[in-house]
């Protein structure tokens, strides 16, 4: 199982950022996905996950409006898109398959200030 996220990056407060993880290694189609991030000194909070059967969707009451999860079963990908970005969305972003065990990314990080 191999999960690849894409850059993060820099970006002003009430900017927008998308991520990407690529999956390998698995039946992408079979599984629920996730975002989680994970900020020094805080715990890991899950984002956004979603269904591999129905598309279904969870976010975080942090990020819900603000934040959207999407996935591409034909590409293996899943996607993150930021808007309205905060200071407190600064963090190290994961994209993480669930389960025993569970498999994440290698992270990427996020920050968001002027």
């Amino acid at each position: 199982v191999q999960l690849v996220e894409s850059r993060g990056g820099l970006v002003q407060p009430g900017g927008s950022l998308r991520l990407s993880c690529a999956a390998s290694g698995f039946t992408f189609s079979n599984y629920y996905m996730t975002w989680y991030r994970q900020t020094p000194g805080k715990e890991r909070e899950m984002v956004a996950g979603i269904s591999s059967a129905d598309g279904s969707m969870y976010y975080a009451d942090s990020v819900k409006g603000r934040f959207t999860i999407s996935r591409d079963n034909a590409k293996n990908m899943v996607y993150l898109q930021m808007n309205s970005l905060k200071p407190e969305d600064t963090a190290v972003y994961y994209c993480v398959r669930p389960g025993t065990p569970a498999y994440w990314g290698q992270g990427c990080q996020v920050t968001v200030s002027s």
